[in-house]
């Protein structure tokens, strides 16, 4: 489904967050990835979101929707959340334990976040993904292990050409996006200075100079080609070169060169490898090179993802009763400050009022414990709603409909009972029996 990155209209995060039943969007496209990640609004049907998502997506695409539900995988829960650990970790990659990906899902989460198109379960969710990639890079060795898409496939290129390094060879980079700037990071690394770009875009220019290459226009592109001595396709939105095509441009050159198609859209036909004398390497010769998915340090990376992401939503079904601890804590804490401010007026700023108000707060403080930590155990075992109808019968809260107001005679703020305290008696801060607003999980 590369055609999806390629499409008439470019499909992206604020396009996505804007319809209707959608509270957030990331998306994740490279040259042979393409995935959106969406967070429902509350009280949206998911079904409903998801075909306008898909609707939207085949408008920008040009791919029919029929196409689409046909090619896509729809994962939600827990086999969304380890699959995106798993992305960040480089285990679904053609090369197992690619670095690549890893800042791609970084750049996608910062790109939704300027636009404003991420929300904050999305974040959370991106960010941990991240976190366990660092995890997975730190305690297994699987980046030595898997190495680099690019890296592997210059590798490739360099036994094609009997070589053992890359400095003075001539290479012609196709491309502007990730990929490619991954591929002249490694050629510079590699010591290989002789690089060119071209982009059919027209952005070549300002990438190469960035990056200590050179621009190429469509002009410049055959002369750049005859003399190249590797090829490297990762662009996979323009046309295709043919055999036809490279053999103009290589007229008059002493030997074909190697060309690395990393596109999984294609940047050359793949007729291309029928040439005389011609190496094309692929996708599928890369996976081929790649280290072997079933060694120890596979296996390891997967369980420390597994892990990671049964832990992350743990944690996130733990959040769902946030709002209902929050309410239960404001009540008390409004039943607590009228019974102070009653004892306030009848014996003014005495020892008397001083030590009620103690022992009211650390009998709060204890009759809270139990249900905030049963809150947690029964969010975890996707059990809140129990809970929320245990508040509602026992002390009339309306978790959905927000906050209770506070019962009469207590006061709403620091200032109002201030006012209704004696004089020379001030009023005191509530101690740990409140949750400020910005800790509350944002929509899910």
């Amino acid at each position: 489904m590369a055609r999806l990155g390629s499409g008439p209209v470019r499909i992206t995060s604020d396009v996505l967050a804007d319809l209707d039943g959608v509270a957030g969007a990331v998306v994740l496209s490279t040259c042979n990835r393409f995935e959106v990640y969406c967070d429902v609004a509350p009280g949206a049907d998911p079904d409903t979101t998801k075909k306008c998502v898909l609707d939207t997506i085949s408008s920008c695409s040009a791919v029919s929707a029929e196409e689409l539900c046909r090619a896509l995988d729809c994962l939600t829960g827990t086999a969304m959340t380890e699959h995106l650990f798993a992305v960040g970790a480089g285990l679904d990659s053609a090369v197992v334990g690619e670095r690549e990906i890893a800042g791609q899902l970084r750049r996608s989460l910062a790109s939704a976040q300027e636009t404003g198109s991420a929300s904050g379960p999305l974040v959370r969710l991106f960010q941990a993904a991240s976190r366990a990639a660092r995890d997975v890079g730190s305690l297994t060795a699987l980046g030595d292990a898997g190495r680099s898409m690019v890296s592997v496939a210059l590798d490739l290129a360099l036994a094609k050409l009997g070589r053992r390094d890359l400095s003075g060879l001539s290479v012609v980079v196709i491309g502007t996006g990730a990929y490619a700037g991954s591929t002249l990071a490694l050629l510079a690394a590699r010591a290989c200075t002789a690089v060119s770009v071209f982009s059919w875009s027209g952005r070549a220019e300002a990438f190469a100079a960035a990056r200590g290459a050179t621009g190429l226009t469509l002009g410049e592109l055959p002369a750049a080609v005859r003399g190249a001595d590797v090829v490297i396709g990762c662009s996979g939105r323009g046309p295709r070169l043919s055999a036809e095509d490279i053999l103009a441009f290589r007229q008059g050159a002493a030997a074909p060169p190697v060309v690395v198609d990393l596109a999984l859209s294609r940047d050359f036909e793949p007729e291309l490898g029928e040439l005389p004398g011609l190496d094309l390497i692929t996708l599928e010769h890369v996976r081929l090179a790649s280290p072997s998915e079933q060694t120890d340090v596979v296996r390891q990376a997967v369980e420390l993802v597994r892990q990671a992401g049964l832990k992350f939503d743990e944690d996130r079904q733990a959040r769902l009763l946030d709002p209902a601890i929050v309410a239960l804590r404001q009540h008390m804490q409004s039943v607590l400050a009228g019974e102070v401010a009653k004892v306030k007026s009848q014996h003014g700023c005495t020892a008397t009022a001083e030590a009620v108000e103690f022992a009211l707060r650390r009998v709060v403080r204890q009759l809270l414990h139990v249900p905030t930590s049963r809150a947690r155990e029964l969010a975890a075992a996707g059990r809140q709603d129990e809970y929320t109808a245990a508040l509602e019968t026992l002390f009339g809260l309306d978790v959905t409909a927000g906050v209770e107001a506070p019962a009469a005679g207590a006061s709403r703020t620091r200032s109002a009972e201030a006012e209704k305290a004696p004089s020379g008696c001030p009023a005191r801060e509530p101690q740990g029996l409140q949750v400020p607003e910005d800790t509350l999980p944002a929509a899910s």
